[in-house]
């Protein structure tokens, strides 16, 4: 083999492992930090969170409560939907639960149901003892597990 040859075989492979090595890097640092919103939807999430809120039906839940885990207590209003469950700093409800992930699952409405949605989670999102896959609805005192930390519908 010609000395060219090798030395740009030598380049394209220290090419690929810098490309990988940076690419690990960007994985880690969203995992500990989150994901960067840009100032857009910064924008329209203020302008979102400055409309009048509607008032729930009647017998309708109005918030989401840890029942167990580290945060039992810890409470969302259903008024500022979609939820996001994670550990994130972006989360409504922040878990410190080690088998939950940064962002691990969404709580949203269609209409008058709500539905639970994993988001690519490590370790899952359980609908009662259901592993769940796609958005599933959910109602008032359905258990919903997210690592070790159990959640439910409250009205």
């Amino acid at each position: 083999m010609s000395e060219l040859t090798l030395f740009l075989i030598r380049m394209a492979f220290l090419a690929i492992l810098w490309i990988f090595v940076l690419s690990a890097i960007s994985v880690i640092r969203s995992d500990m930090f989150g994901a960067r919103v840009p100032e857009a939807a910064r924008g329209a999430a203020a302008k979102q969170s400055e409309r009048k809120p509607r008032r729930p039906r009647r017998g309708a839940p109005t918030h989401l409560l840890v029942v167990e885990g580290d945060n039992a207590g810890t409470r969302a209003e259903l008024a500022d939907a979609p939820l996001l469950i994670g550990r994130g700093s972006d989360a409504a409800i922040k878990l410190d639960d080690d088998y939950v992930s940064t962002r691990h699952a969404r709580v949203a409405a269609s209409g008058d149901e709500w539905f639970v949605e994993d988001l690519g989670s490590t370790n899952g999102t359980y609908v009662g003892s259901v592993r769940i896959t796609q958005p599933t609805t959910i109602a008032v005192g359905v258990q919903v597990r997210v690592g070790k930390t159990i959640l439910e519908l409250r009205k």
